[in-house]
């Protein structure tokens, strides 16, 4: 005897439920197999019900047929540890100075507390996670950043030293293509490691945007703390090419913070990613919202 449940749901909610859905199955179908790098950080990363609903929208991606690729920053859970060891925090051009001692912090902090508590929020959602930093397998191969000093009074530059910060010089996708195989979500720490195996700090952005540029990503998402590129109205920005965006740093709408993050989109895509998104991880489900709608919640970036 078939029994018929009932649903605490009305008509238009459950069509609601219906449209979503099928707006949603394209979008399942045309990026099944694809791989989509998202760079996790901000208000998504220390608020719980955004970390839920982040850990939800990576985990269905994988149950879908998607390969997401997490990586992840931790800038102010660094911060924090330094203050409670009695260390104060420099910075330098918004790079964290790191001698020997904060290098130690840092390494214990990406890539033990952080990393471990994503992959357990994606385990506890259901998801099957692996945590690496990039010494792991040698995946993120890295050089001493060099950082100079230029004001017009100089004759010429200065260079800063400041210490384990890193930039990328090569990613080995090796140990991602095996997780990736073998059905895992790895979950990546910005930590670099050079020929001589000393650490660097690398800026999380930065590093995600490499990742995928080796992968050959479908996507590339860069969650922030603000909606998007917003013009000088206050405007959402979208649907940029690598020529607006240099007319928009011409003019100075692209500046500051925002900078070196759209950088990195552009640098993305012009690598060999198909797009690029900047998307407020202030919104529940944000990761979702842009892989599965129409309209998304950030701005697109793409090479032409």
């Amino acid at each position: 005897m078939r029994v018929q449940k009932t649903m605490n749901l009305n008509k238009d909610q459950a069509q609601n439920i219906a449209s979503v859905l099928a707006e949603a199955l394209p979008y399942i179908q045309r990026f099944a197999g694809k791989t989509i790098v998202v760079k996790y950080g901000g208000n998504a990363m220390t608020e719980d019900h955004l970390m839920a609903s982040f850990a939800r929208d990576i985990v269905l991606m994988k149950l879908v047929g998607m390969n997401p690729v997490v990586v992840h920053g931790g800038g102010p859970q660094i911060g924090d540890l330094l203050k409670r060891v009695g260390k104060e925090s420099e910075f330098v051009q918004g790079m964290r100075v790191t001698d020997t001692e904060t290098m130690d912090i840092v390494e214990m902090v990406l890539g033990g507390l952080v990393n471990k508590e994503i992959v357990n929020l994606i385990h506890q959602h259901g998801g099957n996670s692996v945590g690496l930093t990039g010494k792991d397998g040698n995946l993120i191969m890295a050089k001493k950043l060099k950082v100079t000093k230029h004001t017009p009074d100089m004759d010429e530059p200065e260079i800063i030293d400041i210490g384990h910060v890193g930039e990328v010089s090569r990613i080995n996708t090796g140990v991602i293509d095996m997780l990736i195989q073998g059905d895992f979500i790895p979950v990546i720490a910005p930590v670099g490691v050079d020929e001589e195996g000393h650490s660097y700090n690398i800026n999380a952005d930065l590093v995600a945007g490499k990742v995928a540029e080796a992968l050959q990503a479908e996507k590339l998402m860069l969650l922030t703390n603000t909606p998007g590129l917003l013009n000088q109205q206050g405007e959402l920005l979208t649907g940029l090419n690598a020529k607006m965006v240099d007319e928009l740093i011409a003019d100075g709408t692209i500046y500051g913070g925002m900078l070196p993050k759209i950088q990195c989109a552009l640098d993305a895509v012009q690598g060999g990613v198909k797009a690029a998104h900047i998307v407020d991880g202030r919104v529940d489900h944000a990761v979702m919202l842009e892989v599965f709608t129409d309209e998304g919640v950030g701005t697109l970036i793409t090479a032409r």
